[in-house]
């Protein structure tokens, strides 16, 4: 799929792409999921309480009809009689109803889970425009929802035909049963057509969903320019965390330069390296590093301790040690304490100390 400046959408969606198509409203999502979830919930809820629904219809049926002679033929005695009709119906049918309420809201929720997005609330032109209007016909997503219309119509019926197909010869004989025996071949039967709708509906929901899938994640599809653009946005852009990081480095080495008029003495290579060391008696464990570098540093270390009289001392060995194996700001190991000692010691003669 072409986009903008001639780049296509070939890169998997980020993370960050995911989550802010979720708050959006666009997740995966698929509306024969619940349907199926629905019938299979209004079939359980028949299966478990059907007994006890036929019991119930019997009843309301059985005092209907044995009061049906008392009956005033009037407006307000029909309205009454089908407000308590439509009353103990609903009753009855209630045990269905709260099984498709609760498979419905958990279909949804195992798809999306919650999701309270207000951006989809916005209007926008772009929903009213023809020409997305247009194009949104002649997507696949439009030709899809056409194939599984077609599907859903053409399956129930093949299913409803099916299920009755044997059973067409027996419907007039029912008028010679009793009505509870009316009720259970009405029943056997429609949970016979339920039962296969449910099946065909669970393949429908699962090709469906797989096919939702799959749509969401072309649509979220990022091209390569919005991939680097995304991970400047999350990790920083190279060149300010470049910058960043001269600056911190300028700073460290402001300090450390600072630090070297304080030092006891500094350790050289004599050229290439140079080990600024401070130590307190009393005050400090064992003798610290406070500077040090190589090469151009090196040479700024020498110039600032012999503006400022700290003894200069030769020692390549120790001075390359002290440079690999301390960090500015660290005390020396101990196994350095006897070669750093004999240093300061002869620092220490050299003043009078």
């Amino acid at each position: 799929m072409a986009e903008e400046g001639g780049q296509e959408r070939t890169e998997k969606a980020t993370p960050k792409r995911i989550r802010d198509a979720r708050e959006k409203g666009q997740v995966v999502s698929s509306r024969e999921v619940p349907s199926a979830c629905v019938l299979l919930g209004a079939m359980g809820a028949m299966f478990f309480a059907g007994a006890w629904m036929t019991e119930k219809i019997q009843e309301v049926m059985r005092i209907f009809w044995g009061n049906s002679g008392q009956l005033h033929l009037s407006p307000e005695s029909m309205q009454n009689v089908l407000l308590n009709l439509s009353a103990d119906f609903f009753l009855i049918l209630l045990p269905v109803f709260f099984a498709v309420l609760v498979t419905g809201v958990a279909a949804n929720v195992i798809q999306v889970g919650f999701t309270l997005s207000p951006e989809v609330l916005i209007p926008k032109l772009s929903k009213i425009n023809p020409l997305n209007g247009i194009k949104r016909l002649l997507s696949i997503r439009s030709l899809a929802d056409v194939v599984k219309a077609l599907f859903k119509i053409g399956c129930l019926g093949g299913l409803g035909y099916a299920a009755l197909r044997d059973q067409i010869g027996h419907i007039p004989e029912l008028i010679q049963l009793q009505l509870p025996d009316i009720l259970n071949y009405i029943w056997r039967i429609s949970f016979r057509i339920c039962l296969y709708t449910v099946l065909a509906m669970i393949f429908l929901a699962v090709a469906d969903y797989v096919f939702q899938k799959w749509q969401f994640e072309k649509d979220q599809r990022m091209t390569k320019q919005e991939t680097k653009e995304e991970m400047k946005q999350s990790e920083g852009d190279p060149k300010i965390k470049s910058r960043i990081r001269a600056i911190q480095m300028e700073m460290s080495r402001k300090r450390m330069m600072a630090a070297i008029p304080g030092a006891a003495v500094v350790i050289t290579n004599p050229t290439h390296l140079a080990v600024a060391l401070k130590y307190e008696t009393g005050e400090m464990v064992a003798p610290r590093v406070v500077a040090k570098g190589q090469g151009f540093i090196a040479l700024r270390i020498r110039e600032i301790a012999a503006e400022n009289h700290v003894p200069i001392v030769e020692n390549k060995p120790l001075a390359q040690t002290l440079y690999k194996a301390v960090e500015i700001g660290k005390d020396i190991p101990v196994e350095l304490y006897r070669a750093v000692a004999e240093i300061l010691a002869f620092v220490y003669r050299m003043k009078g100390a």
